[in-house]
């Protein structure tokens, strides 16, 4: 072995979505050494999960599939509140507006009903009597999801964060991953600050996995995400306590938000029709003047007393799988875990993804870490010649 090469029991590469909560979860289990590295520093705006705010749905349009996961999250978000003394998870409601017979609204209608989820469905009167903010349409009705609400993506990604480090969890950032090799004796990494040499590597990288793995650059394709906040004329109207967070469908025009956490603003976003990219090198940082004058108009037409103008704007990315599926995988060697592919609704279970990650990387077997089997890279890359590249909207 190298006399520069550095070794350690698990090395994380990402520590942001995923990767800080596999950290937390990792620094439960007492002897093991573990190091998470990051590109970037300790919390940046360069990653998908910045922004300020995520929806979390309990009443999830992509049907049963979540249930357990974002149950499951829903709990581990409130232990991680409880470990770092910090805010992270708002349960102020989600409202999905859309017209009578929408299908995403029709799916999710349905999953409150076969899981018990506790909701509230409101006709157009109810909705422009109890959430004046929103300018409803005669054929609209209501789905809120009482155990909805938002979260605080970099107030949660920093807190996992702490809590893993203040456990003896090593971090190293501002240090770029160049590549990985798995060899007879482990995992080596290589990095812009030296090797690593890992019994077991856990790839968290989100929309930069890709440049890691050939496969993962198969299969996924980054799609832009755009975030705009709006400054209303009463920014008291929009507060947590009046506003819950919110998707509405209108004709083609999707929007998603979340309420004021800043005491003027409230985030209303909506994306321009953006080619899907295959690195994050092409993702632009900034709408275009054109596109914020159209989301603006788009969201006078359906917000009560707003200033069409965005106070703040921001662009992100996504790595999407075909059917929007996670990546959950572990190779045949058991050394190498990957996590990707969240495809734009992945932050509210990421605690849940964060212990898949964790259990793996500590000897479990997908089963016995209760991964579902479709998450398996390999079962991906078997639907991908019928199903294809894709890309589409996130909240």
């Amino acid at each position: 072995m190298s006399v520069d090469m550095q070794r350690a029991d698990v090395v994380v590469i990402g520590t942001g979505t995923v990767g800080s909560m596999a950290l937390w979860q990792l620094s439960t289990h007492e002897g093991i050494d573990v190091v998470g590295i990051e590109q970037y520093g300790r919390v940046h705006s360069l990653a998908s999960y910045a922004g300020e705010s995520r929806v979390f749905r309990t009443a999830v349009h992509e049907g049963g599939t979540y249930v357990d996961m974002i149950q499951r999250s829903r709990s581990l978000w409130r232990e991680l509140e409880g470990e770092s003394g910090r805010s992270i998870y708002s349960e102020v409601g989600a409202l999905s507006i859309a017209p009578a017979g929408f299908p995403d609204l029709e799916t999710a209608l349905r999953t409150v009903r076969e899981f018990d989820l506790p909701h509230r469905m409101l006709d157009s009167s109810d909705l422009r009597r109890e959430y004046p903010q929103h300018r409803v349409h005669d054929d609209d009705v209501g789905l809120l999801d009482a155990q909805g609400g938002g979260l605080r993506p970099e107030v949660a990604v920093m807190s996992a964060l702490d809590v893993a480090e203040s456990r003896g969890i090593r971090l190293l950032f501002n240090t770029a991953v160049l590549g990985i090799e798995e060899r007879a004796d482990g995992v080596v990494v290589r990095t812009s600050q030296g090797v690593w040499l890992a019994d077991r590597v856990i790839v968290s990288a989100g929309s930069w996995s890709t440049r890691l793995s050939p496969d993962l650059a198969r299969l996924l394709r980054l799609q832009v995400l755009g975030l705009t906040w709006f400054m209303p004329k009463d920014p008291s109207a929009f507060a947590a306590e009046r506003f819950p967070a919110f998707l509405r469908d209108s004709g083609p025009v999707h929007f998603f938000g979340a309420p004021s956490y800043d005491g003027y603003s409230f985030k209303a976003c909506t994306n321009p029709t953006w080619p899907v990219m295959h690195d994050v090198s092409e993702v632009p940082r900034h709408h275009t003047r054109e596109e914020l004058i159209t989301i603006g108009q788009r969201a006078a037409e359906l917000f009560e007393g707003i200033n069409p103008e965005p106070v703040r704007e921001s662009v992100h990315h996504c790595a999407y799988t075909p059917d929007r599926l996670p990546v959950v995988d572990v190779n045949g060697s058991g050394r190498v875990i990957t996590v990707a592919g969240l495809s734009g609704h992945g932050f509210k279970f990421s605690p849940r993804l964060g212990q898949y990650a964790a259990a793996l990387a500590t000897g479990a077997s997908a089963d016995e870490a209760g991964v579902d089997p479709r998450f398996a890279l390999a079962r991906h890359l078997e639907r991908l010649d019928v199903l294809g590249p894709y890309g589409g909207g996130g909240h």
